[in-house]
């Protein structure tokens, strides 16, 4: 940095330590109260002091763009997400830098083209139908049983498996601690804790994971798991046992968690928004067919503008960290080398600068001619951007289309008169009461 350069920079105003233990009590469940708290205070940028490490919170779409695209290779996505979940989730994509991201990236996009997706999709329909098959009307907590569901989907689709109900059990106990173990305080192996309750759940995936993978090998089904084995780069190259046991454990719990928030989130707000649900419906129903098809995505918009704006309002992964690889600057704030750098798209997607009554849920601020998501190029960030945008984006796209597809078809569903869901926004978003809702057979 020059002498010129260092005379136009800003100080970064500081929060109080008392400040920075806050936050991190309140975290999980008011990220988007606390982050509200802090641009007001301090703007769009602000330094927390944590003793050892310093965290540097930015604010805004331009904050998105600088920790998201990172072009000058200045943050590193990995050295942060492996002092968050690298000893339950190490070895995901999301976990590496640079070049050694681009290589596994490029070999895994093969199981995430169009022609897979598509295959996916087939694989998918008739799942969903068994296991909506199972819901009654009557009261039902949502996010358990689309938590079912998605592991359901999860086991056929990625992994081209049939689990009992005792193994899908237990794999879904394994996912939750590993998650849970993530936003641990007291991240030490003792019995009774949640961390070691995550470090177990992680020793049990790899486990089952490894045990297949001589027969996915040699296997030539559609599923994903067969499709990474078999996934190779330009050169021929393919994945090592270990590469592929870390990035289907970091698949499944994207998949199956983020998805399980999305549709959740989505159900909540078409039973508080009645009309829209019938809107879905009768596009849903006016196409012929039980499952909803590939090429079938694109005829259905108001789930399209409906699932937009529940990603807004309720992103599944509220926040953004990275580490700083070398001192650096964002608009005038002088960022120093190994500090924690973080955005937070759940605040850019209420900021009143780029939204409309952002604390409304309205889906045709998506529609044109209003499509408020393009006023900045970062101001909507549900997948993140940049190198790391979600590889799996267009597939939960099209889970989430082809659940609610058939479940519109089928039900429709209400809430207890005067409920409002609270949600726990990190580190996934999900209800804290499981989603209460009475369903109706049409």
């Amino acid at each position: 940095m020059t002498a010129e350069a260092a005379v136009a920079l800003r100080e970064i105003p500081r929060g109080s330590p008392i400040e920075a233990l806050t936050r991190m009590w309140r975290m999980r469940r008011h990220t988007l109260e606390i982050c509200r708290e802090s641009y007001e205070r301090h703007g769009p940028a602000m330094m927390q002091d944590l003793g050892l490490l310093k965290s540097v919170n930015l604010f805004g779409p331009d904050a998105n763009r600088f920790v998201m695209v990172d072009r000058e290779g200045n943050l590193s996505a990995k050295r942060a997400w492996d002092g968050i979940m690298g000893r339950v989730f190490g070895g995901g994509l999301l976990l590496r830098d640079g070049e050694e991201h681009r290589h596994h990236r490029r070999i895994m996009q093969n199981a995430f083209r169009k022609s897979a997706i598509a295959g996916y999709s087939e694989l998918m329909g008739p799942r969903i139908a068994e296991g909506l098959d199972a819901w009654r009307p009557g009261r039902l907590e949502a996010f358990p049983a689309y938590k079912r569901l998605t592991l359901d989907l999860a086991s056929s689709v990625f992994l081209g498996l049939e689990l009992s109900r005792a193994e899908a059990e237990r794999v879904k106990h394994a996912f939750e601690a590993a998650v849970a173990a993530s936003m641990s305080m007291i991240r030490l192996p003792i019995p009774g804790l949640e961390f070691n309750a995550g470090l177990k759940g992680r020793a049990y995936l790899e486990r089952f994971v490894r045990e297949l993978i001589p027969e996915k090998r040699a296997s030539d089904a559609n599923d994903m798991f067969s499709a990474l084995c078999r996934a190779e780069n330009e050169e021929g190259e393919r994945l090592s046992d270990r590469e592929i046991v870390d990035h289907m454990i970091f698949l499944l719990m994207a998949a199956h968690d983020t998805t399980t928030s999305a549709l959740t989130s989505l159900t909540w707000e078409l039973a508080a928004h009645p009309e829209w649900q019938d809107r879905i419906r009768e596009e849903c129903l006016a196409l012929d067919g039980p499952f909803l098809g590939y090429d079938e995505l694109g005829r259905v918009p108001a789930i399209a503008l409906a699932m937009q704006e529940t990603l807004r309002r309720y992103p599944p992964l509220s926040t953004v960290p990275r580490v700083a690889e070398r001192d650096c600057v964002f608009d005038g704030f002088p960022i120093p080398k190994n500090a924690l750098v973080v955005c937070f798209p759940i605040h850019t997607h209420h900021m009143e600068e780029w939204w409309d009554d952002p604390f409304r849920w309205d889906p045709e601020r998506f529609a044109e001619p209003r499509a408020e998501h393009r006023r900045h190029t970062h101001s909507y960030t549900p997948f993140s951007a940049g190198e790391h945008v979600c590889l799996g984006l267009r597939f939960a796209e099209m889970q989430v289309r082809s659940v609610l597809f058939q479940l519109v078809r089928r039900f429709r569903w209400t809430v207890p008169e005067g409920y409002r869901m609270p949600v726990q926004q990190a580190p996934i978003s999900k209800p804290m009461d499981g989603l209460p809702i009475d369903l109706a057979r049409l």
